[in-house]
């Protein structure tokens, strides 16, 4: 069998259904077996979710296409991401916006994917660590939000920092067994435009998510 690589990762993005050429491309680009752990880097391009530290995993690639899919960047966009991992979601939206602000609840993690995105040339994403309930108010408002992790509502913190006319995905549901939902922001207020796909995410925590 032929070593495994990134055009595996579109194929299995294109079977999900995604269809922006841009995504596509940032696939393409950007090598996931640097955004992994070590231990998995001979598995990186399976479009499988990778376990990491603290019970969490990866969003699975083809999944993680989906929802920038969903979000229909231009390359002009200011977006933030809720929820970092290792990066490798990062790097994708960091090819397909003009800059993004993503931030994690796990400090190590942080650390990991600056590492990697480093390692990468990619400069334009501000990296923190925090609470993603909350966003990041003092770099809004966003054009697009991402978030990578499930709660039963959209927390309201990111609805008022996106911008009016901007989109918001979400897993909604209670962790385990989700809808995946592009938002979009109308003046008065969030809109729910479609179900993109479902899927299995783990917990949003913080003050706007759960608790422990």
């Amino acid at each position: 069998m032929a070593p495994r690589g990134p055009e595996d990762l579109i194929r299995a993005a294109r079977a999900a259904g995604v269809g922006d050429e841009r995504v596509l491309d940032a696939l393409r680009l950007t090598p996931r077996a640097d955004f992994v752990p070590r231990i998995h880097v001979a598995s990186a391009y399976l479009d499988e979710p990778v376990r990491i530290s603290h019970d969490q995993v990866t969003t699975q690639p083809s999944l993680s296409a989906r929802m920038l899919d969903g979000l229909a960047l231009t390359g002009d966009e200011h977006v933030l991401e809720v929820g970092t991992g290792l990066g490798f979601q990062t790097a994708l939206l960091a090819r397909l916006a003009a800059d993004v602000v993503s931030i994690e609840w796990w400090p190590d993690m942080t650390e990991q994917a600056r590492a990697s995105l480093d390692r990468q040339g990619i400069r334009n994403v501000e990296l923190l660590v925090g609470d993603g309930g909350v966003g990041v108010p003092e770099h809004a408002p966003y054009d697009g939000v991402l978030v990578s992790a499930a709660f039963p509502e959209v927390p309201e913190p990111l609805v008022h920092q996106l911008r009016v006319g901007g989109r918001l995905v979400q897993p909604i549901g209670p962790g385990g067994h989700e809808e995946v939902v592009l938002f979009e922001r109308t003046e008065g207020g969030l809109e729910r435009r479609k179900v993109l796909t479902l899927a299995r995410f783990v917990r949003l925590r913080g003050r706007y998510g759960y608790r422990s």
